[in-house]
Formats: C-alpha cells, sequence, structure tokens
C-alpha cells in the first residue's frame, strides 16, 4: 500500500502570519493582530499581559505580515510551479465579521477568499480551510470575555454558516479550530483569554475549551446539512511524550501528558467525555457547566479525520533534579540526549512522526493528515535571494520517510502531507521573520525592514520534485 494517486501533497499558512492588511477591507481587529515582537509576546499569549489595542511601544509583525493580501496571486502561482495538489490556509473571522457579533456578513472579505479559492481552483489546487487559527475578534473579548462565554458559540456558528455557504462548491475540506489543545498552553493565542488576578485559570481554560469544541460539533454539523461532500476535521498540537527514564512514574507522567492533549480529539472524534478527563475535573474541583443537549451535540456530529502539526517529540521526568530543558517550544519540554535540535532548540524526530501516525491511527481509526511539519531555521540568501537549504530538505526528507513507512509499513490511512510555512512568514512563537520555513524566501526582517520581493529556494525545487514523484524521488 503506497501514498496512493489522490495523496494531497502541498503547503500551509495562516491568515495571521501571511496575510498583512489588517485595517484593509473593512476587516476589524483580532487577536493575532496584538501579538507583538519581543519580549512581552509570551506573556500577551499566555493572557498574563492584556494587550487589546496597539501601543507606540511594541512592534506588530502581522500588521504587514509577508503582505499576501495584496500578493496572492503570485503566491499560488510559485505553489502551483511546485504541483501543490492542496493549500492549507486560514480565513481570518474578523474579515467576515470584523466584529464578530453582527448578524450580516462583510461583503469585501466574502469576495476576497472567494477570488484566492476561485486562483487555486485554476490551478487545480484543493483548499483545506482552518475556520479558527488562532484568531478571535477582540470586540468578542472585550464585550463577552470571548471562549469562557456560551455567546461565542452562536458567533460562530453565524460564522461558519457564512463561509461553508457562500464557498459551497469551492472548499470541500475544512478544519475547525487550529491545535485546539493549545488553550492550555498559551490561552489568549487558542481562545483570546485574558486572566484576572484571582481567577482559577484552569476553570476558565476547560469551560472555554468546552465552548470550543461545541462550536467545533455545530460547525461539523452545518457542514454536512449545507454539501454533504464536505470533509471536515480537527487539528491537534501533536507530538508524543517519551519517558525520561524507564522508571515508571517517569512512563505513567508520559501517559498522563499525551492524555493532555488528546481529550479535546476524544471528544471532536469520539463524541464524548472520557473518564480520565471526568475524574480529573472531579479530583481538581473543576466544573464544566454544559446545556442540555450538549452531550447529544458531541456524540452525533464527530469530525471525518484528524489533522495535527508535528514538529519534534517531547520528554517528561518525575525526578526534579532532572532540569534540563530545551529552548524555544510553547510546550515544555526535557532535552533528549538521542536527538539534535533545530536553532531554536526544538528536537529533530523523524521516527517520532511514524509513532505519532501510529498512536493517533490505532486510538481513533479515523483518516490522519499531517497539515504542519518543518524546520525553522535562518537562511542567508545570495544576492539573487536563493537560498542552499540543504538542511531543511534533509529535515524534511526524513520526515517524508517516516510517514511513508507509517502508511506502506503499518498501514495507517493518511491523507495528506502540507508542511508549515510553504512560503516565508512571520513565526507564531517569537514573531520574527528570522526563523524561516518555507520552500519560498521573502525579503522581509524581524523589525519590518525589507522589500517583501519573493525567491525560490534549493528545497522548491527539491519539493517539486518530491510531488512529482509522489514522494519516490527524495534525493
Amino acid at each position: 500500500m503506497g501514498l496512493g494517486p489522490n495523496f494531497l501533497w502541498g503547503g500551509a499558512t495562516a491568515a495571521n502570519q501571511s496575510e498583512g492588511g489588517y485595517n484593509l477591507g473593512n476587516r476589524g481587529l483580532a487577536t493575532v493582530d496584538l501579538l507583538p515582537m519581543g519580549n512581552d509576546r509570551a506573556g500577551v499569549m499566555a493572557g498574563k499581559i492584556k494587550m487589546l489595542e496597539f501601543d507606540d511601544q511594541h512592534f506588530y509583525p502581522a500588521q504587514v505580515a509577508i503582505d499576501m493580501y495584496h500578493q496572492y496571486i503570485d503566491d499560488i502561482k510559485l505553489f502551483a510551479e511546485m504541483g501543490f495538489k492542496t493549500y492549507r490556509m486560514s480565513i481570518s473571522w474578523t474579515r467576515i465579521f470584523p466584529n464578530g457579533d453582527e448578524e450580516k456578513p462583510n461583503e469585501e472579505g466574502l469576495t476576497f477568499y472567494e477570488n484566492i479559492f476561485r486562483e487555486l481552483r485554476k490551478h487545480n489546487i484543493e483548499p483545506l480551510v482552518t475556520l479558527a487559527h488562532f484568531d478571535v475578534p477582540v470586540t468578542l473579548i472585550k464585550k463577552y470575555g470571548s471562549w469562557r462565554n456560551r455567546k461565542m458559540v452562536g458567533f460562530f456558528e453565524n460564522y461558519c454558516r457564512t463561509v461553508f455557504n457562500h464557498f459551497r462548491g469551492l472548499v470541500k475540506y475544512w478544519l475547525t479550530f487550529n491545535e485546539v489543545n493549545m488553550i492550555l498552553h498559551a490561552p489568549f493565542l487558542g481562545a483570546g483569554l485574558c486572566f484576572e488576578p484571582d481567577e482559577n485559570e484552569e476553570q476558565v481554560k476547560y469551560q472555554a475549551m468546552h465552548h470550543q469544541l461545541m462550536a467545533s460539533a455545530v460547525a461539523t454539523k452545518i457542514a454536512h446539512e449545507v454539501d454533504p461532500e464536505n470533509r471536515i476535521g480537527c487539528m491537534l498540537a501533536g507530538g508524543n511524550n517519551y519517558p525520561y527514564s524507564c522508571r515508571p512514574e517517569d512512563y505513567a507522567r508520559a501517559v498522563e501528558k499525551d492524555r493532555e492533549n488528546y481529550l479535546f480529539i476524544d471528544i471532536q472524534a469520539r463524541g464524548a467525555y472520557p473518564n480520565y478527563a471526568l475524574k480529573k475535573f472531579e479530583r481538581e474541583n473543576i466544573h464544566i457547566v454544559m446545556q442540555e443537549g450538549d452531550q447529544e451535540l458531541l456524540k452525533h456530529h464527530t469530525v471525518d479525520f484528524i489533522s495535527f502539526s508535528y514538529y519534534s517529540s517531547r520528554v517528561v521526568a518525575t525526578d526534579p533534579s532532572v532540569a534540563h530543558e530545551t529552548a524555544g517550544n510553547i510546550f515544555k519540554s526535557i532535552k533528549n540526549p538521542y536527538l539534535k535540535s533545530s536553532e531554536w532548540g526544538w528536537q529533530i524526530d523523524p521516527l517520532g512522526l511514524r509513532s505519532a501516525l501510529n498512536i493517533l491511527y490505532d486510538r481513533y481509526q479515523k483518516p490522519l493528515f499531517i497539515v504542519e511539519n518543518g524546520l525553522g531555521a535562518v537562511d542567508t540568501p545570495d544576492e539573487n535571494g536563493y537560498v542552499e537549504d540543504d538542511y531543511r530538505i534533509e529535515y524534511l526528507r526524513e520526515h517524508i520517510k517516516a510517514f511513508k513507512a507509517a502508511v506502506e509499513e503499518d498501514g495507517v490511512e493518511l491523507m495528506g502531507y502540507t508542511t508549515w510555512g510553504c512560503i516565508d512568514l512571520v513565526s507564531a512563537t517569537k514573531g520574527e521573520m528570522s526563523k524561516r520555513y518555507g520552500f519560498i524566501y521573502v525579503d522581509r526582517d524581524d523589525e519590518g525592514n525589507g522589500t517583501l520581493k519573493r525567491s525560490k529556494k534549493k528545497s522548491f525545487y527539491w519539493y517539486q520534485k518530491v510531488i512529482q514523484s509522489n514522494g519516490e524521488d527524495l534525493e
């Protein structure tokens, strides 16, 4: 069993990291616009620093990003030249509903995305569209407290109903919430949550989680009603936890940390809160407020497929003396002495991808889709913007070998593979441009200087060959 002729090769971006045009086309302000460069970024993402307006002390890279708002036609041509079968992108919620609570959508926003989808279709590229990629209208935070408020489910339903109807026939593959488990690790990034000093943060996070999961079920229901051809998936920030040692306590901690992330997908794919979660809530005095009918909705509107991001595995230990953590990732991890690390301290583990695929497929028995995978690195272009990025090619080659083995040797059902940041974009965790993932170099630096000119890296031609050969030619 090989990858098959319909395997969806492509690349992935997010509106907030690539689009720019934050104040154009009647777009409203979103959470992700307000993530600054610099030391305060992590505090804002965690909901500890409240930043709901721009100020003069910070640089906000998402305002311009890589200006795909104006350059998407040429960018899509480059994707088509590589041979993309699919392009994963997100819709900016505030382009469709600038404040989030309007009854009628913003027609300029609908037209903008319709034009993108038609351009993709012109090049026979299947859009894979994320409905909420770390994207909450700021007005909904100010007026309602964001996802802590049940009313958000209704606002999201209105947004979903609008885009599913408007783009019927143009988009078939949808994802509800990007890295839905990120709410536990970066609550403002994941759900627009800002905490008050005396709040029970765990209670707020898990209640907001319930509202997002309800919204995901509602979206799944509507997608199938509007067009039975629609395929809708969930999206997990993936990567398993290894025990640091063979001490039973370390293994038990790894199981516990994995469950923390699986909880979301257990509900979206299986349709009910698992017993381990109910016991956790009981132990920790967390009370999830549900309405009548919530459990039925979750049960009857599970996702069609499971997508996930994979950059690295993680390591956990129970011995407090084992404290040497890796750098740079939102997910804390003990350093794995058996693995190399990227320049940002993310550990490189292709075999971990094969393991993750097997674990997810064994657990859910639903088709899988790798929608983010890539290497963030400093690229040094020549005078023509060309980059000899053999380090990126090596990273991707080994991960492609790993997922091919999961399909061909283990029997995992895999729909496709979209590398993260197929064109250089703003890093989510750091806000940097210098942390580059793309096959296409974009002339812009961390301070916002540069021409925004696009140029092809060595990896551009390599990935073109990979797609043409359906993953057979990886040299």
